[in-house]
């Protein structure tokens, strides 16, 4: 009868904990592959999506290293294997998922003089140092700034780098012809180029419209790679960038820069890593911006100096030239789709599994559809619109714009962006200063009752002053700031001059709704000047 039991429900023979147990070591499995995705991808995503954008992005790192690091003057390999540990170590650890990092013409431009002067090692030096300074600006909190970015001073940033790309795309059109000699194609040599270069673009652009399971990118350069592979057709290649150069399949190796640890190393190479560092964090942190703009997300802007800096570290140790965030790849990889960490972190290790295993397929590339690629790129990050907002925008805004975007072109992100901040900061002052007045009014007691409006600060002492009618007011009079707000030390002194004024010619000042921090600033003309009353105002109202 047991057996029988057994046959026909053998479930009921099995104890119930087993199955208990399975089931709640399944729920943990599930628990622990959720939280793997959600740091993977926190702003959702595909997998495949995040691998094909990654694996473009890897494809569209390489020329842009090999160019930057012959910017810097040094070997191809130092800019390469700085791709892939900037790369890597902020996908893993950035502030900004979906945000790509790289070796950058920002920093190789300041880096070459440094190896032209000292050598490679004092480079790798200042690299590490431009880390530590990274990782300190991180933890101090000083990475949030970026909040209070203008937006016409982001609009400047976008367009200038935009141009900045542009051009740099120029010179894949030109031939070397000597020792800093170029000139530029001319001929079949151009129309192919040319061709080659519509191809990507078009297939970059239209592609999404008929299907999306592949980015456009990654198949604008798979088919140009095709093209010339079955037609013969010769063309300028990733080969034909390094100018000689030999790449090697070797490992990234650790290595301790030579220089002597001392005060004259640190004064030699301190300077060329601030500016490093504040270039470094300027693009990265922009980039930043732009791409929870985009994404409609937010990142973090700690957490990405941070790892940034522990990028450098890393690279300046593995005898790499570091870099920060690459706004083109960026570009490129939120559009086909890869906004998690998997696409940087599959970028990175693509780049590696290329330049071990795969780089004789992978110079062969055509850099004509690299440089599609990036004008796609271009024609997508520049703000066109700004054209129309000119003419709509305050002309303070609209003047702005054009100064960022010239200066990005001119000389470099860090410049630009602090010279559009204070351009935005003196013309927000000018306007606010504008805005403080006085309503003034009689009492029945004959007293004179001055109702302040607007906020009291340096740009606005001046008014301020302007506004008493000392001669003509009477004996006793009021000033009340329930309506104003006392900003900074110069508004102080300059109630301590009214103040004073009025005690000189023998007059009663009384000062109505100022902040407990005012009272205390006061100081001696405490003496002189009746407090009628204190309110405790709104944290936005207290001083800074």
């Amino acid at each position: 009868m047991q057996l029988a039991a057994v046959a026909f429900y053998p479930q009921k023979v099995y104890n119930d904990r087993p199955h208990k147990k399975y089931t709640q070591n399944e729920n943990e499995f599930k628990k622990i592959m959720n939280r793997i995705k959600h740091f993977l991808m926190p702003h959702g995503g595909k997998l495949t999506t995040d691998m094909f954008s990654g694996l473009t992005v890897a494809l569209a790192l390489i020329p842009e290293a090999i160019a930057f690091a012959l910017i810097a003057n040094v070997d191809p390999l130092v800019g390469l294997h700085a791709a892939f540990f900037m790369c890597i170590i902020t996908a893993l650890f950035g502030g900004r998922p979906g945000m790509i990092s790289g070796a950058t013409g920002a920093t190789a431009v300041v880096m070459v003089s440094l190896v032209n002067q000292y050598g490679i090692d004092y480079l790798f030096a200042a690299v590490i140092l431009t880390g530590i300074l990274q990782i300190l600006v991180g933890i101090l909190g000083l990475g949030k700034l970026i909040r209070i970015m203008p937006k016409s001073v982001m609009v400047g940033f976008v367009n200038g780098l935009a141009i900045v790309i542009f051009i740099s795309q120029l010179g894949q059109f030109q031939n070397q012809v000597g020792p800093d000699q170029y000139e530029w194609l001319k001929g079949s040599e151009l129309y192919i180029m040319l061709f080659l270069v519509g191809l990507a673009m078009a297939i970059t652009h239209y592609l999404p419209r008929f299907t999306k399971l592949i980015p456009s990118a990654l198949a604008a350069i798979i088919t140009v790679y095709l093209v010339i592979h079955f037609t013969g057709i010769e063309t300028k290649t990733v080969k034909d960038m390094l100018e000689g150069n030999v790449i090697s399949s070797a490992y990234p190796s650790l290595y301790i820069p030579h220089v002597t640890l001392n005060l004259a190393t640190l004064k030699i190479i301190l300077p060329y890593a601030a500016i490093l560092c504040v270039i470094g964090l300027s693009e990265s942190l922009m980039t930043l911006s732009l791409i929870d703009e985009i994404t409609q997300t937010r990142g973090q802007g700690n957490k990405e100096c941070i790892a940034q800096g522990a990028g450098n570290i890393v690279c300046g140790v593995f005898k790499s030239m570091g870099g920060c965030a690459m706004i083109g790849q960026s570009m490129i990889n939120v559009t086909s789709g890869g906004i998690g960490r998997l696409s940087g972190i599959f970028a990175a290790a693509s780049l590696l599994l290329f330049l071990l295993f795969g780089w004789p397929i992978i110079q062969q590339t055509p850099i004509a559809a690299l440089v599609g690629v990036m004008f796609m790129v271009v024609i997508e990050t520049f703000e066109w619109a700004t054209f129309n907002l000119l003419n709509k925008v305050p002309k303070h805004d609209a003047l702005v714009i054009v100064v960022v975007t010239f200066v990005t072109v001119l000389t470099n992100l860090a410049v630009a962006v602090l010279a559009g901040i204070i351009m935005a900061c003196l013309v927000f002052a000018w306007e606010t200063a504008k805005k403080i007045r006085a309503e003034s009014h009689m009492t029945i007691d004959g007293s004179k009752v001055y109702v302040l409006y607007g906020p009291l600060f340096f740009g606005s002492v001046t008014n301020f002053k302007a506004l008493f009618n000392f001669d003509t007011d009477p004996d006793d009079i009021t000033i009340d700031f329930m309506n104003s707000s006392v900003a900074d030390h110069s508004a102080i002194d300059a109630i301590k001059t009214i103040s004073e004024k009025y005690f000189a010619m023998g007059k009663t000042l009384h000062l109505k709704h100022l902040s407990p921090e005012c009272v205390e600033l006061l100081g001696k003309a405490k003496g002189i000047v009746d407090i009628v009353s204190v309110e405790y105002k709104p944290a936005s109202y207290k001083l800074s």
